[in-house]
């Protein structure tokens, strides 16, 4: 059996902290092909994820990474010790991107050809991807499909007389893939038994690694829905691998921030208990750039050197119990969503950008948008929210206020690290912005009955008990910040504006 990665550093543009290696505040071209190489060398991460979504990629890693480190690589063999794994377009969403996705695929065999000349030996250097946004197993099958008959079935073709494809470039080798489905929204998360089963019957592999999100599902159904979901998907993964007698090596994106997982260097204990039959965890730019070097590797090494724990299945009771939670949360959260479209916007276009991607299109948050709005990628909408003093893990949390006692005891139940989050989060609200907001100017400001609806996820906070320390030098700072960047921002002092915003990137350890 191969080595199951315990860490998986990304390309996320979430860090405050430009590292200083980094030619300029956009870490892309080489400085991603160097990153890469740092992810293995010097944080110890176990694979690095090659993101072909929605932005710009170098198709020549493996070749510069080999021959650029040579001494490091010729003792962790990509492919065997390290992994790197593409993350794909989605063709079905991301209609300007579908050559993308055919290049990705055509690259795998490159690296296959590059790996055998510098080990002496076949290594199939690349030979996972991920696809996004996956709603059915079709979308895995035909991926799987494509790359086996079309990327290495072309050798097959005739050319002419007697000459086939195989003839002019070679043997396209490995002959095969693996398939990761990465589940972003609701219905294909409550579906993923249904999507492991038919890749299985299909494909019929000894296992899958099975790619649950957090950061999208926060964003469009609110925190507390997205824990849930995770917790669901994962208890249905395990039910429908141990049915059909196949390995479930489950993957979760986790975020630095509660919104989108809490998982940084002063954290991952909380997260590792949180997430019992978790194999994978994301480990994402600010965990890195955001904290001291040795912080940051010691973390990982402990993920690294833990076991993945036993599952936790769910019964259906308890699942049906969780979703009546889900449902009911939604609903508000959703609605104030919308009434903080405009603002979260804004603001987002003024926080620091730290990759070259581009709009994401599909889900809530993403181009087609919910109840007509549209809203950017979940770290510039946790960013905007924490800038105008509205940490976005409040949003919704009045509804908790409303639970019975069995909804209330599968929530604690199923969301181990609960009140730790709540509080992690609130030490960042700034009740005297979000008060002022109805009466900002343009973009800033937000209607009465929206901030009444925030308020009320504010008391909440008291109401339900969570302990919220006293505010800190940091804590402090950063209110001050948020009162400066909206007096700023209104008044049309927008390059102090985003000097402030990036301050308070900084101050948290992380744009959103």
């Amino acid at each position: 059996m191969r080595i199951i990665p315990r860490t998986m550093c990304t390309q996320h543009p979430d860090y405050a902290t430009v590292p200083q290696w980094a030619t300029n505040d956009f870490i892309k071209g080489d400085d991603e092909v160097y990153e890469a190489y740092m992810n293995y060398s010097i944080y110890d991460c176990q694979e690095t994820m090659w993101d072909f979504e929605g932005k710009d990629v170098d198709i020549y890693v493996v070749r510069k990474l080999l021959e650029n480190y040579g001494g490091f690589f010729i003792n962790k063999v990509l492919g065997e010790d390290i992994f790197l794994t593409y993350r794909l377009p989605n063709p079905n969403v991301e209609a300007s991107d579908r050559k993308v996705y055919a290049e990705a695929l055509e690259t795998i065999p490159m690296a296959y050809d590059l790996a055998r000349v510098f080990y002496g030996k076949p290594v199939k250097a690349i030979f996972e991807v991920i696809y996004p946004l996956t709603s059915s197993s079709r979308d895995l099958i035909i991926t799987l499909r494509y790359y086996e008959r079309v990327v290495a079935g072309k050798c097959r073709v005739e050319l002419d007389e007697g000459v086939k494809v195989a003839d002019v470039i070679g043997e396209v080798e490995p002959k095969t893939i693996e398939v990761i489905p990465l589940i972003e929204d609701m219905d294909s998360l409550l579906r993923v038994d249904s999507i492991i089963e038919g890749y299985v019957k299909a494909v019929k592999p000894q296992y899958i690694r099975v790619f649950i999100a957090r950061s999208d599902p926060a964003m469009n159904y609110g925190l507390i829905p997205a824990v849930l979901l995770a917790k669901i998907a994962l208890s249905r993964a395990y039910t429908a691998g141990n049915a059909l007698g196949v390995g479930i090596y489950p993957i979760i994106g986790v975020g630095p921030t509660p919104f989108r997982g809490n998982f940084n260097p002063r954290n991952v204990n909380n997260v590792l208990r949180e997430y019992p039959g978790v194999y994978t965890f994301t480990v994402q730019s600010a965990f890195r750039y955001d904290y001291p070097v040795d912080n940051a590797k010691d973390a990982i090494n402990t993920v690294n050197n833990s076991k993945p724990t036993e599952p936790l299945i769910l019964s259906k009771h308890e699942e049906e119990l969780a979703l009546t939670v889900i449902r009911q949360y939604v609903d508000r959260y959703q609605a104030e969503v919308e009434g903080l479209a405009n603002v979260i916007n804004y603001v987002a276009q003024l926080l620091p950008p730290r990759r070259t991607r581009r709009l994401h299109i599909g889900l809530f948050g993403y181009g087609r948008g919910f109840r007509g709005i549209t809203l950017p990628r979940a770290i510039a909408f946790v960013g905007a929210l924490y800038s105008i003093g509205i940490p976005p893990e409040l949003l919704g949390l009045a509804t908790l206020l409303k639970l019975n006692e069995k909804q209330w005891g599968v929530l604690e139940g199923n969301y181990v690290n609960l009140w730790r989050d709540l509080s992690d989060a609130a030490q960042y609200i700034c009740l005297e912005c979000i008060e002022q907001l109805p009466s900002m100017k343009n973009e800033l400001r937000v209607d009465e009955e929206t901030i009444s609806m925030v308020l009320e996820d504010v008391k909440a906070i008291n109401e339900l008990g969570v302990k919220v320390p006293s505010p800190g030098f940091e804590q402090r700072k950063h209110a001050l910040l948020t009162k400066l960047f909206l007096e700023s921002a209104s008044n049309g002092y927008i390059n102090d504006a985003k000097e402030y915003l990036l301050e308070m990137a900084k101050v948290r350890r992380g744009v959103g």
